[in-house]
């Protein structure tokens, strides 16, 4: 079974530690959803996976190979928080540039075939974030990190992105985390709390009252 497997994560900032001793896994065919509240580490731990921030140390291993950056397995997409396709880039260019082994199933999405000769600066914040969410999904490597993939999303294509998050977890592992917690609890497999630089494996809503994500409204 083809695994990503990250361990002995720790990291600070300007001597506050934000992550200690963390450790994550994901397999194919599963969605991790990560949870944490604001400062948790949750986009740090995303980064240190993907290689764009450098940890105080770590362990990570991507199909029983150990890298220092896990974009060098050359199997792993992280979508940032960030837009990171260029304006002037147009879809068609983008989906050639990521999407080569789904790329006929990605153009049966009726948004992306009706708009592949347009650029990113001809659309709106929300309709870029979810054509760029799509690409990630739709991408050739095995593993997926999505960091705030529903931002700036309306319902409708919050839905539909989780239906794609679920027909492509059958040849891909997912890390997903996001404010909307709720989706997440949705869409996710197996949930991970990240609080005071630790993990926490969640199994019901009682788990994230325990440990501070959620109130404790019966108290």
């Amino acid at each position: 079974m083809q695994r990503l497997f990250i361990d002995s994560v720790s990291k600070s900032f300007a001597n506050r530690k934000v992550l200690s001793s963390v450790f994550l896994n994901c397999e194919i065919g599963e969605v991790v959803g990560l949870l944490g509240r604001n400062g948790s580490g949750k986009s740090t731990l995303l980064k240190i996976i993907f290689g764009s921030v450098k940890a105080d140390f770590k362990y990570l291993n991507i199909d029983n190979k150990i890298y220092d950056k896990g974009y060098l397995s050359k199997n792993l997409c992280y979508l940032p928080q960030d837009n990171f396709i260029p304006n002037r880039v147009t879809v068609a260019v983008a989906i050639e540039a990521f999407c080569k082994i789904h790329k006929e199933k990605l153009l049966q999405i009726p948004f992306v075939s009706d708009n592949l000769g347009k650029r990113f600066r001809d659309f709106s914040g929300g309709e870029c974030r979810f054509l760029e969410a799509l690409i990630i999904i739709y991408s050739d490597a095995d593993f997926i990190l999505l960091d705030e993939p529903f931002s700036q999303l309306a319902p409708l294509l919050i839905e539909e992105l989780k239906r794609h998050v679920n027909d492509l977890k059958l040849f891909k592992g997912f890390i997903i985390t996001d404010h909307y917690y709720k989706t997440i609890l949705d869409v996710s497999d197996r949930i991970v709390l990240l609080h005071n630089g630790c993990n926490y494996e969640i199994n019901n809503n009682n788990d994230l009252v325990l440990h501070g994500y959620l109130p404790n409204l019966n108290g």
